[in-house]
């Protein structure tokens, strides 16, 4: 890996000298400085650009987009960088710097570019007092979205701000205006969750900007973000139940646990109680009031890592034993990351406009009727119901046909965005590859192989390339084992 300091040297030389390496170099507009990521090592080059805030009135409000590209390690970059996009919706692309820098089989001859979406990170982020967390425990649970949202709209409006703009439509748009300031012709693209919807998007919109992309964690125009998340959680909640039902070791310590977590419904019941518990980083002890929406909505996110929902087994045994101290602490490290790099505003702007408006009544229903706790599928689109709503794009919810070539990664217990919609996505993209990674959840990419398996399309998007062994172990991992008590994991 090359030093940070001469990778800033890299950027300048090439920033100044026009016409080396693979074709022309980037002919930028914009002027990119030194900066630093959040937890990357590496020096990066970051700039800004303003867009309007709605296009069709131009002269109208104007925003700044935050732009960081993490420069090739040589003299003689290729021309075609990769973008990354951040899932959410909500999420800063700034905050995958990480990852970004994980990928140096891409950045060895190729810069790799991240862009705050509008309304994140440092994008002319929509910032509300209302969606800010306090510091303390009750709050990780605080599921009640409807007068925060009702109040962050007031707040913005009132500064100014036109929150039905955030859309992903506007998005896109904003995207290939970078592309164009930082001088790229065409461009690789990474999405990750809502960043995948996205990446097709572009793809719809730009077709011949685009060289190959990377779906990871795929949400497909059809999927509707708002309702269809609920019975998906719901489905990977009961697997780890089943997966303990299966293991004798977790079985020996849990021989119920389909049945303990409906005890724990039955005792909390139909107005939930108070509890006390631990605040796991202060060691206060707080009187907290606890109903089953809590509880789930707290275990729920448990099951995007296996790692983690692999803990569920002792969490429910914990709380039907009197214990909610390990339901908070897992609550407030799935809300600490959340609330630092998810904007909520943001969601409530994309999701509002492109997905609320598309559920049935019907379709409505039947997801209702398929999860323990239909309340919380509800308070998500009553949000709706107080926020500004955009315009979505009249062909946003049609598949996206393309013979780009597209490499498709799914987790097998990916529990919001399945398998099933790699697959969905796959049919109209003939020149893709879907590989579903057993045993692993929502987001593929970061771990064991993958960074390697994603430079290897990168540099040949045939397919023909892809290390045979790095797609082996994705195709024959298996779940890993459960904790079913404080003495450690086993299958």
């Amino acid at each position: 890996m090359i030093a940070p300091r001469f990778a800033a040297a890299v950027a300048a030389f090439a920033l100044g000298f026009a016409g080396c390496g693979h074709g022309d170099a980037p002919r930028r507009t914009i002027a990119l400085g030194e900066c630093r990521l959040p937890k990357v090592p590496l020096t990066a080059q970051c700039g800004t650009l303003e867009v309007p805030e709605n296009r069709a009135k131009p002269e109208g409000r104007r925003i700044s987009l935050a732009i960081a590209v993490l420069p090739a390690n040589t003299l003689n970059p290729r021309p075609d960088p990769l973008f990354i996009l951040a899932g959410g919706p909500g999420q800063a692309a700034s905050f995958l710097g990480p990852f970004a820098a994980l990928l140096t089989g891409v950045r060895k001859d190729r810069d790799i570019v991240l862009v705050d979406q509008r309304g994140t990170g440092r994008s002319s982020p929509l910032e509300c007092t209302a969606f800010k967390l306090d510091d303390n425990a009750g709050t990780a649970l605080d599921i009640d979205q409807v007068p925060k949202a009702a109040a962050c709209a007031k707040e913005l409006a009132a500064a100014g701000v036109d929150a039905a703009q955030y859309t992903t439509a506007a998005w896109i748009a904003d995207l290939d205006a970078v592309r164009n300031a930082l001088g790229y012709a065409k461009i690789n693209l990474w999405g990750g969750s809502y960043g995948t919807r996205a990446a097709l998007e572009y793809l719809r919109a730009y077709p011949a900007r685009v060289r190959s992309i990377v779906l990871d964690g795929v949400a497909p125009p059809s999927m509707k973000v708002a309702i269809d998340v609920w019975p998906t959680r719901e489905r990977a909640l009961t697997a780890v139940l089943d997966a303990c039902a299966r293991s004798a070791p977790c079985r020996a310590e849990h021989p119920a646990l389909q049945a303990t977590l409906d005890g724990i419904r039955e005792g909390l019941g139909p107005n939930g109680r108070d509890v006390t518990v631990t605040d796991p980083r202060t060691g206060a002890i707080e009187t907290q009031h606890v109903t089953f929406d809590h509880v789930l909505a707290a275990l729920e996110p448990l099951t995007y890592a296996p790692e983690l929902s692999a803990l569920l087994p002792e969490v429910i045994g914990s709380l039907s034993a009197g214990d909610y101290g390990p339901l908070f602490a897992g609550a407030m490290l799935v809300s600490g990351d959340l609330s630092e790099q998810l904007n909520s505003a943001l969601h409530y702007s994309v999701t509002c406009t492109e997905d609320a408006p598309r559920i049935t009544s019907e379709e409505l229903a039947a997801a209702l009727a398929s999860v323990r706790s239909p309340s919380l599928a509800q308070q998500e689109l009553a949000v709706c119901a107080v926020w500004p709503r955009g315009e979505p794009s009249a062909d946003a919810a049609k598949p996206v046909v393309s013979d780009v070539p597209v490499l498709i990664l799914s987790g097998e217990l990916d529990p919001v965005t399945p398998p099933a919609n790699g697959a969905e996505v796959a049919r109209t993209l003939p020149a893709s590859r879907h590989i579903v990674a057993h045993g692993y959840g929502h987001i593929v990419s970061p771990h064991a192989c993958a960074p390697r398996l994603i430079a290897a399309f990168i540099d040949d998007p045939t397919f023909a390339s892809l290390p045979a062994s790095c797609v082996a172990h994705f195709e024959k991992s298996a779940r890993p084992p459960l904790w079913p008590d404080r003495l450690g994991a086993r299958s």
